[in-house]
Formats: structure tokens, C-alpha cells, sequence
């Protein structure tokens, strides 16, 4: 039943392809769409590269096209072939266009007829921008080597070549070899019980987009923290990895008696080194984490809600092109609150909220304001002409929690769900939202929302001046002995911070920075250890707060800069170095011994920082 459901789902997609143009990709998928995609791939540390082929499914929609355009970037393509009517494989010839720096080379498959299915024999580069390649001595243990992908969100075509756009969807199978004593795992259902004799086998029966491709391969331990649940980490980290992870049955079901089923029968995570560059990737059946998340205390876990939650929106419900992309973040922002909500109470679920509603507001000081629209209206060639993506997290959430105040959750609840149900394993557009919220919720209740301040929050800069500001209790009280501390009133002793949580922490550090005096930042660190914090949230703000009031933090910083490789951390650090006078050649001479522990896309960034001083 659910096969039928899906593969239909994906039929009925094709007829809506106008409005899923996608300038980001080569693909012509108004001709065709793949709907399956096997890969067969050997791992080869030696030379940093994945090899072997890929075999496309085809859904041929134009019956006189005769050409497959596939995205690639980096790819060594050593040959083409195509299945016959007999039965058997047949070159087939292919050209590569010019390098685009942003979205790689097109492959031009010439075909005589409409093939079934494609095969593309490939290796990439070991500058793959999806994959980073770690040296033995940049894990735990020191012994093996390990690899892990980031395809999100154009940087799949770098290690297959695929029709690498969130409008088209496929489900997928892979066999992939790897050296001895390493495990491979994908976004895909994995076998606890494997060995990896005769290939890593995996199987995704759920069509998804190309961004949610993922591979890891390493010194991978596993433990199961519920009855569709487990964690992987690396050996000497997977003990702390469960136990931080204990909650997550709770997460599913919080977020299932919110929005309905899960979906994709299991959630997996796996928690990678220290070098990958995001908090999070929500890779179904395996979701990629950050160890900046263990804080020893579950106090980062909202994060696992948040990739949990994409389950629903972004894995489910996806953008139809990366300029929808608050479709994706901002819905699962909002969803993430709900379930936090549900598992550990309003109170910490308002300071939650708080803490990220200021820090969306401090950030508009630094976007231009054409960048500060949930989506624009002008039509664009590149990602540059996007959104800002950090922005669409927060102020779409916002958007739906307005919503959401106004018509109150009786309403609103059956609503969301209604979106994540109708739309089901396929890919949308702000339009398609916009129409379903006019029909389902605001032509019964025009009282919630007018065009004009709809358009607003879609199309206008900032925060719009009847949206309302969560207001912690909590986080009040502490902005008084906050003020009083500044001002010299409040001795740094007798601040109560003993007693505050991670969100307080969090807020208090966020509104100091670049007030307190660089005694002040030393009466926090000798009072409260905040150098030594496990705690990465606290410790990010902490020395961020450091380097800009003058405090000399180099020793924890440098361990910091070392040893994690987030770039929500990582950029606004170094960026902070190279403001000030005496940290310039510091900073430069750390990051001349950092980089190589970094992955591709926050070298890219941080490079990037170090050209424009």
C-alpha cells in the first residue's frame, strides 16, 4: 500500500515541473527523472576517492527527448552505458560541458532511443566538496582512517552523478567496499549485523531528494537507544553518544502525536568527528550529528529535535528548489519548539524560543536587507541571489508560531499536519503553500492574517512589527542581574549563574558581547570556569565574548579551533581574531596549523574571511 502511495506520489509530481524550475541544476527533468539510483562504489583511503559506477532508473515524461543531462562536479567519467531492449548493456556517448566554479559540468548522455536505465562508470576527486577524507591521527582512537559526506546542498554531484535537485526524487540501493575493521553506513537502512564481507549493502525504499545522500565510513561502533533507534559513533565516543541520545524514542513520539507517523521505519544517528561542519544533517534513517552537541547533561539535545523534525518537513515535505528553502528549515524550526515543549515543558521551550527570536533580531545588523525576505521575488541564476539561510530558520518559524498564536492550536495543529499528509514524499513551492494556507486556514479565518502582512513576512526585510516576542520569566529576571553585573553593581560572585541552565548561559553571553570589559571576562572565567566548559554552545559565546572585550583565551582557544570544525562556531571566531589588532598573526598562524582539520566547505569559509583582511 505504501509503495503504491509512493510511487504514484512521484508520478503526480512530474505534472507540476514548471514550477519546480531549479537554476542550480543542468538537469532536464520536464524529459526525464530518475526514479531509482543504484551505486556501486570501492573506498580507496590511499588516494582519497570513491569508484565504480552508478545506474540510473529512468521515467522518460518527453518522448522525443533523447539526450539525459546529469549534474556533476569533479567527476572522472571513464564511460556510459545504456540497456537495451534485449536485455543487454551498450556504450553510449557523453560529453562533459565547461567548468561553472558554483554548479560543476553538465553530463550530456546522447541516446538513440529511451533507455530504462543508465549506467555512469566514475571516480571523484580527492577534492570532493561533499566528502572529507581524515587521516588516522584525526579520530579518536588514531588507528583508521574515516570519510564522511555533507551533500547538502548542491555538493551531491560531486560524488555521483545524479539529476542533484530537491524537485526530483528517487529511492535508492548501494553495495559499497571499504578496508578491514571499517564500517560503512548511508541514509538508508543499515544492518546492525553486517560485516561488510562481500560489500556494505544498503536499501532506501522511501524516494528521496539527492541532498539526503549520505555515506560514512570508519572505526564505527553502534548502540541502540530504542526499539527504532540507535546511535554510531567511534568507539571511545559512543558510550557519552547514547547516553546523550536516551531521549530520542521520546522525540519520536512527541513529534508523532504532533504531525502523525514517522515514516522512514527507523532513526538512526551517528555522531561524527569533530571536523563536520554543521550542528546537524537530517539524512533519513541516519542522521549526521556534531559532537559539539554532547554536553554531558542533554541540554543540547533540541538539536536532535531539530533533525528529528525533518523527518516531517524538509524529509518529507521538501523545497522544491534551494529559494523555497525556508519551506525546509523554517517549518522544522518551529517544529523542533513543539516537541522540545512537549518533552521538557513550556518554561524551557520559551527560553528556547527567546534566545533564538534575539539572536535573529541582533542578526539582521549584518545581512543587507534584500537578503532578509524568506524568498525573493526576482528570478535567479545562482544561490547568491538566496535568501540569507541563517535568517529563514528563525523568522519562518516565526511566521508559523504567529499563525499558530492566532488561530490557536486546535486550528492550527490539524492544519500543519494536513500540509505534512497532502504533501507526502514530494517537493513544493512557497506558492503551493501559500494556496494551501488560503484554503485550509485563512478563507474560514481571514482574521488571522491579511495578504498584505503575509507578504510581508514572505517578501519583506526583517522581522514584521506585529510579530510577537517570546518573553521568558526566567530570562527576565536574569537581564536585571545581567544590567546590574555590567554597571559594576552586581559582584561576578554573586551572579546566581551556578543554578542556570545551558539556554541562560546562552542568553547571558549573548548580550554581553561587546560590553563586558576584559576584567569582567576574567572574573566570569575564574568564577564559573567558563575556559573549561564541555558544554560548546557556552564555550563558542564565551570566547567569542573573550576576544572582542581584549581577554586573552588563546590556550582554550586554540584547543577549541583545533579540535572542532563547525562552522557556526568556527568563521565568527576567527573573524573576531582577525578584528583585532593583537590576535591578527595569532589567528593566521592557528588556522595555518587548523585548516587541514576542517571540512572542504569551512575551509571555504574561513578562507574566505582570511582574503577580505
Amino acid at each position: 500500500m505504501i509503495k503504491k502511495t509512493i510511487s504514484a506520489l512521484v508520478l503526480s509530481a512530474c505534472l507540476s515541473l514548471a514550477a519546480h524550475a531549479d537554476p542550480l541544476s543542468y538537469a532536464r527533468y520536464d524529459q526525464v527523472r530518475t526514479t531509482d539510483l543504484y551505486l556501486d562504489l570501492k573506498a580507496d583511503f590511499s588516494h582519497k576517492i570513491l569508484s565504480g559506477y552508478a545506474e540510473l532508473t529512468l521515467n522518460w515524461i518527453d518522448k522525443n527527448a533523447r539526450t539525459l543531462v546529469l549534474d556533476t562536479n569533479e567527476l572522472n567519467i571513464a564511460k556510459v552505458q545504456v540497456l537495451n531492449a534485449a536485455g543487454r548493456w551498450s556504450a553510449a556517448s557523453f560529453m562533459l560541458d565547461k567548468l561553472d566554479v558554483e554548479k560543476g559540468r553538465a553530463l550530456r548522455i546522447a541516446l538513440p532511443f529511451q533507455p530504462q536505465k543508465v549506467r555512469i562508470y566514475y571516480r571523484t576527486a580527492p577534492s570532493a566538496t561533499a566528502l572529507q577524507w581524515l587521516n588516522p591521527e584525526q579520530t579518536m582512537s588514531g588507528k583508521r582512517p574515516f570519510m564522511f559526506s555533507q551533500s547538502e546542498t548542491i555538493n551531491a554531484r560531486s560524488w555521483a552523478p545524479v539529476q542533484d535537485t530537491p524537485a526530483v526524487r528517487f529511492t535508492y540501493s548501494a553495495r559499497v567496499e571499504a578496508p578491514a575493521g571499517m564500517r560503512v553506513v548511508m541514509s538508508a537502512e543499515n544492518d546492525q549485523q553486517a560485516t561488510g564481507a562481500g560489500g556494505w549493502k544498503f536499501k532506501m525504499a522511501q524516494p528521496i531528494p539527492s541532498y539526503l545522500l549520505a555515506i560514512a565510513i570508519g572505526e564505527i561502533d553502534v548502540r541502540n537507544v530504542g526499539p527504532r533507534s540507535a546511535v554510531y559513533a567511534e568507539p571511545q565516543r559512543i558510550e557519552a553518544a547514547a547516553a546523550e541520545m536516551a531521549d530520542t524514542e521520546k522525540m519520536i513520539a512527541a513529534a508523532e502525536g504532533l504531525y502523525g507517523p514517522y515514516r522512514w521505519d527507523r532513526y538512526d544517528m551517528i555522531v561524527l568527528p569533530p571536523s563536520f561542519p554543521i550542528g546537524g544533517m537530517e539524512n533519513p534513517r541516519m542522521t549526521f550529528v556534531t559532537p559539539t552537541m554532547i554536553a554531558g547533561d542533554k541540554s543540547l539535545v533540541d538539536l536532535i529535535a531539530h533533525e528529528l523534525a525533518h523527518s516531517w518537513s524538509g524529509n518529507l515535505v521538501t523545497n522544491a528548489s534551494w529559494k523555497h528553502f525556508w519551506l525546509n528549515e523554517g517549518f522544522t524550526t518551529y517544529v523542533t519548539t513543539r516537541i522540545v515543549e512537549k518533552l521538557y515543558g513550556e518554561e524551557v521551550a520559551e527560553m528556547n524560543l527567546q534566545v533564538e527570536q534575539e539572536e535573529a533580531m541582533a542578526s539582521l545588523a549584518s545581512i543587507p536587507l534584500a537578503k532578509q525576505a524568506l524568498l525573493t521575488r526576482d528570478a535567479d541564476t545562482s544561490a547568491d541571489s538566496y535568501t540569507d539561510k541563517s535568517l529563514v530558520y528563525p523568522k519562518g518559524a516565526w511566521l508559523l508560531r504567529t499563525l499558530e498564536q492566532r488561530a490557536g492550536r486546535d486550528v492550527f495543529d490539524p492544519f500543519l499536519r494536513g500540509w505534512f499528509d497532502q504533501h507526502a514524499f514530494q517537493s513544493a513551492t512557497t506558492q503551493e503553500f501559500v494556496d494551501y494556507l488560503k484554503k485550509n486556514l485563512l478563507d474560514a479565518h481571514p482574521e488571522i492574517m491579511s495578504q498584505s502582512e503575509l507578504d510581508e513576512w514572505l517578501y519583506g526585510p526583517g522581522i514584521p512589527a506585529t510579530a510577537k516576542h517570546a518573553a521568558s520569566p526566567r530570562l527576565a529576571a536574569l537581564d536585571a542581574q545581567r544590567d546590574a553585573w555590567l554597571k559594576g553593581e552586581l559582584p561576578t560572585a554573586e551572579l546566581p549563574a551556578k543554578h542556570w541552565i545551558a539556554l541562560e548561559w546562552m542568553h547571558f553571553l549573548n548580550d554581553i558581547d561587546g560590553k563586558a570589559s576584559a576584567l569582567q571576562m576574567q572574573q566570569l572565567d575564574q568564577t564559573f570556569d567558563l575556559g573549561k566548559t564541555s558544554n560548546n554552545e557556552i564555550a563558542y559565546r564565551f570566547l567569542l565574548s573573550s576576544v572582542k572585550a581584549g581577554y586573552n583565551v588563546r590556550e582554550p582557544l586554540n584547543k577549541f579551533l583545533m579540535s572542532v570544525g563547525r562552522q557556526k562556531f568556527v568563521v565568527p571566531l576567527y573573524a573576531a581574531l582577525l578584528k583585532s589588532p593583537n590576535e591578527k598573526d595569532w589567528a593566521r598562524a592557528l588556522y595555518a596549523k587548523a585548516r587541514s582539520h576542517y571540512h572542504p566547505v569551512t575551509q571555504a569559509s574561513v578562507d574566505k574571511a582570511f582574503k577580505q583582511k
